[in-house]
Formats: C-alpha cells, sequence, structure tokens
C-alpha cells in the first residue's frame, strides 16, 4: 500500500454539493422536479465518530422519536454530555438498561468502546480511507453493519456516492417516486443509481426529503 491520500472529497464544501445537485438533476428525469422544488438543502456533515456511531447503534431499528428519546437520556448520563469511548466503557450498564439500551445494543457499545480505547479501531483514520474499506473496518465491530456504517459515511463523513440500498426510507421513496409495485430489491436500486453516480449521496438526500410525497 502506499502513502495515505488524505481526507477524502466530502460534500460538506458546499461547491461539491452543487456539483451533485447539478449532475443528479440532469442525469435523472424523475427526480428532476424533487430537487427543482427542494432546491438546494443544507447539508452539513459533522459530529464527533465515536459519538455518531453510537447514535447510529442506538437508532437501528428504532422510529425517530423513540431513537431520540433514548440517545437524550443516554447522553445525559455522561459529564457535560460527552460521550467518548473510555466513558462508556466505564459506564453502568444498569444505568444505560434504565435509559432504554436494550441488552443486544448495550453489548454492540461496549464492544465499540473497546475497541476504540484500545486502539484496535482507530476512528480519525476513517476519514481517509475509502469508502468500502470504512465499510469493511466498521463491519468488524459487534453490531455494526452496512446501514450503520453508510450514514456515518453519509452523515459523519459526508461522502458524496453512498448508496444506503438497505435503508427502509430510501426503499420507500423509490417505490413512490418511480411508482414502483412494491419496494425495490437491492438490485434495482443499484440500476437506478447508475444516472447518480458519483453522487448517489446527493440522491439520497432528496429521496428522503420525498419519502413522504413531499417535493414532488
Amino acid at each position: 500500500m502506499g502513502a495515505s491520500p488524505g481526507p477524502r472529497p466530502s460534500l460538506g464544501d458546499r461547491a461539491a454539493f452543487m456539483a451533485g445537485y447539478s449532475h443528479v438533476k440532469r442525469s435523472d428525469p424523475t427526480l428532476r422536479p424533487i430537487l427543482e422544488a427542494e432546491g438546494l438543502i443544507e447539508f452539513s456533515p459533522e459530529g464527533d465518530p465515536f459519538e455518531s456511531l453510537v447514535e447510529s447503534i442506538l437508532s437501528q431499528q428504532l422510529a425517530g422519536s423513540a431513537a431520540s428519546s433514548i440517545i437524550k437520556k443516554v447522553w445525559a448520563l455522561f459529564p457535560r454530555g460527552r460521550v467518548t469511548a473510555a466513558a462508556m466503557g466505564r459506564a453502568d450498564p444498569r444505568r444505560l438498561r434504565g435509559a432504554g439500551v436494550s441488552p443486544q445494543k448495550l453489548s454492540y457499545l461496549k464492544d465499540l468502546a473497546a475497541r476504540v480505547a484500545s486502539g484496535r479501531l482507530e476512528l480519525a483514520s476513517l476519514r481517509e480511507m475509502p469508502d468500502d474499506q470504512v465499510v469493511d473496518v466498521l463491519d468488524e465491530v459487534k453490531g455494526i453493519g452496512p446501514w450503520t456504517a453508510h450514514m456515518f459515511l453519509i452523515f459523519t463523513l459526508g461522502r458524496p456516492d453512498v448508496l444506503p440500498v438497505d435503508d427502509y426510507g430510501i426503499r420507500a421513496s423509490v417505490k413512490r417516486v418511480y411508482g414502483l409495485p412494491e419496494l425495490p430489491s437491492r438490485a434495482e436500486i443499484e440500476r437506478l443509481a447508475e444516472r447518480w453516480h458519483p453522487y448517489s449521496t446527493v440522491a439520497s438526500l432528496y429521496l428522503w426529503r420525498a419519502k413522504d410525497g413531499g417535493g414532488s
């Protein structure tokens, strides 16, 4: 392997987001009305990598309001609301359970914290890795699969070409926007995304906006 290429492109760069917006609008006539109706949305990928992964784990399989409630309670357990790997490793499991964390997710959080605290998982280095390598590295963590890795790539790193094919919101939106008779398969979404590359993230952000009928 050669030298590290340094930080990868991010849609946090407004010029990069505008380029992606123009590309998707030009290449996909079906999505074009949605992009035009919404206009250029504000998108600021951010957040501490460890805290972002904790939030994603806590959000798994939950509706937005339920996830937000548990996240708020968990954050309140830590001094100044700062959740670090060391602090999570020391956290009393009973207090986490009292905040609504399931036993399964508790084991995921403890595994993540142990890996980061020991240095087995260096979160800072993820910013320099290609997308597929980030997914592979995070997949080694207990309870983190493609969906969580994709959310991390989009909302923390701002990677421009992420296609969260396992996300229900994306599948439901594709079904509605493209007039499909049922929820699309992974292969169907990947076929549609041939028009979006190298800005699948931008298309995904607008599909989430359109999921419940907005923007069209």
